[in-house]
């Protein structure tokens, strides 16, 4: 009897380390499954709460727990949640008074990363309604498109110059427009902070927004997608307090500080990453341009190789969360500055699915465990990028493909992982959406990116199908592109697409472009147009001239070929341009132009 109740405890003692030897990721799967379904529950038990509580609740309880504490630090500014509720109470009431905003409308915010937005979303928040934030680096059509399908009844704005190239169509449809400023010298255009400064800071009446839900749109963040002008992305109560759960499954507390290095209209830094610090009551530091010389999206780990110093492992840095970290950076980064436990994260602003490395596998966006396979929603199916469609078979459902196959990810529309589409954009939710994949009637959210999985099960993101490529941290749209260069007089069509560089994440823009008959590419005028419409990493940096631009059977540009062929100009015998700052126009393109390029020392 002994013998056997020793033999049993033996099988148990050993059972761990056998598991550990079969399945080498078993416990840090289960951990993290644990993490995921914790955080899953809390967000599940927030929404179904009547009134829910969102993540303005959430941030009123902490700023009657801990007034004092710091929320935002901003160079030498600290604000703390007591100072940032009252102020968000000021917003609350001076649009009420002066917008006439109610539960329910939106209003567009056009500025930088400063801590007023913050207040500005949390005072819209008091108010019930939505925020569109919109990207402070677009201009004139995107621009002015954001404000109509965000449908936004008046936005608080900063950038005057941008604003006022489209302030006659925005006064025609009656939009009201703010500076936030104490002061405006524009017509037609009310200053706002002046007005916000002398109204009451106590706490706003619950019955603002009792007409608040879970599923209530509480922002509308802007997405390229794959379809041209910008698309605003739903935003519910419910998705936020998903997106909070990042932060506490990759470990984050109260006692850290998160390093903010991206412009607050992305859904990393404002979904995930302030409203991440408000449920884990974290302190939040950035600054104007932080996003410019911290990008976490690469370019904080790139900047970190050029002065390598004894001291680089003397920090107290634990974590970091981004995406689009290279191989070789990773690798680098972490031998010089120590382990430092790198959680990268692959997601979508509309998609209804994400994944999180949480092993630190070098390279990965995250694992197909145990417990995803069980759930069965996601899966990679086998895609046809020359024709941009899922291929299927004969009875006409899809294929997945196999472990290091590259596929479109795809996953399963549920109540439990809803997709709630775009705003204003009807067709464009549709055509994200995948029926009859599997089996007649079922419904997919097309992500529109290429993932592999390899035979340990981990994840690697392989690239986007469809019109976007992603260049500096920002998805590029190539139809806006070629929108925008088809306005100048001598270009009669475009087509714009991305280029991979050695050493560079993502890709570069390129624009094949013909002529009109009897005329001449003007490099000085193709540079002015381009920095008048464009953001920087939006404008095509090779310019390829075309006597004919190549069209698929279904009357799309062809792009594989002309992407294969790069900005070589040992290939290519077409003309050949590339856009030169300092010499402010299109320059011919050369060998040794190429070559710095390859080698690093002309930089992008």
């Amino acid at each position: 009897m002994f013998s056997c109740f020793y033999t049993a405890l033996a099988g148990l003692l050993l059972l761990p380390l056998l598991l550990n030897r079969v399945c080498p990721y078993f416990f840090r799967d289960l951990l993290f499954f644990l993490k995921l379904a914790r955080a899953a529950q809390r967000a599940h038990s927030y929404a179904a709460r009547s009134p829910p509580r969102t993540i303005l609740e959430v941030f009123t309880q902490r700023a009657r727990r801990a007034p004092r504490k710091p929320l935002v630090l901003f160079g030498e500014e600290a604000h703390t949640y007591e100072q940032v509720d009252k102020r968000s109470s000021q917003v609350a009431r001076a649009l009420r008074e002066h917008a006439g905003l109610q539960q329910g409308d939106c209003l567009a915010l056009f500025l930088g990363n400063e801590p007023a937005y913050i207040w500005v979303w949390l005072g819209l928040a008091k108010l019930g309604c939505a925020m569109a934030c919109l990207n402070c680096n677009i201009r004139a059509k995107s621009l002015l498109h954001c404000f109509q399908c965000s449908g936004a009844k008046g936005p608080g704005l900063s950038l005057l110059a941008a604003v006022e190239d489209i302030l006659p169509a925005l006064k025609k449809e009656k939009v009201k427009v703010f500076y936030l400023s104490r002061t405006s010298d524009t017509e037609g255009v009310d200053s706002f902070i002046d007005k916000m400064e002398v109204v009451s800071d106590e706490p706003v009446p619950h019955s603002w927004r009792s007409n608040v839900t879970s599923q209530t749109p509480a922002m509308y963040i802007y997405t390229s997608g794959t379809t041209g002008l910008p698309k605003a992305a739903v935003v519910t109560h419910r998705r936020i307090l998903l997106a909070c759960g990042l932060f506490s499954t990759s470990g984050v507390t109260s006692e850290d500080i998160v390093y903010n290095a991206l412009p607050l209209y992305h859904s990393a830094a404002l979904l995930i990453g302030v409203h991440g610090c408000i449920m884990q009551g974290t302190v939040l530091m950035f600054s104007l341009n932080l996003f410019v010389l911290l990008n976490l999206i690469t370019n904080l780990c790139l900047l970190g190789f050029h002065v390598q110093k004894d001291s680089d492992g003397d920090h107290r840095v634990r974590i970091a969360i981004g995406n689009g970290l290279r191989t070789d950076v990773w690798r680098e980064f972490v031998r010089r500055f120590g382990d430092i436990h790198i959680f990268e994260f692959y997601a979508a602003t509309e998609g209804n699915i994400g994944f999180i490395n949480y092993t630190g596998k070098v390279g990965s966006v995250g694992r197909v465990n145990y417990f995803h396979k069980v759930s069965k929603i996601t899966s990679l199916i086998r895609y046809d990028v020359e024709k941009d469609e899922p291929v299927r078979d004969e009875n006409g459902y899809c294929i997945r493909v196999p472990k290091g196959e590259a596929g479109l990810l795809i996953c399963k529309i549920t109540p439990l992982s809803p997709f709630t589409g775009y705003a204003g954009a009807k067709s464009q939710t549709e055509k994200k959406k995948l029926t009859n994949v599997f089996q007649k009637g079922d419904l997919y959210f097309n992500s529109g990116d290429l993932l592999v999985v390899d035979q340990d099960n981990f994840i690697y993101f392989h690239d986007r199908v469809g019109d976007t490529f992603r260049w500096k941290g920002e998805n590029v749209a190539t139809t806006e592109v070629a929108d925008i260069l088809g306005l100048i007089s001598f270009v009669q069509e475009v087509n714009v697409y991305g280029v991979p560089v050695p050493g560079h994440e993502g890709r570069i823009g390129m624009a094949s472009i013909r002529l009109k008959e009897g005329c001449e590419f003007n490099g000085e005028q193709t540079y002015r147009h381009v920095v008048d419409y464009l953001p920087n990493y939006a404008r095509p940096r090779f310019v390829r001239i075309q006597d004919a631009i190549e069209i698929t059977a279904t009357f799309k540009h062809r792009k594989v070929q002309l992407v294969e062929e790069g900005f070589k100009p040992a290939v290519i015998r077409d003309g050949l341009y590339f856009l030169d700052d300092k010499e402010k126009m299109y320059v011919p393109m050369t060998q040794d132009i190429y070559n710095a390029i390859n080698n690093n020392s002309l930089k992008l």
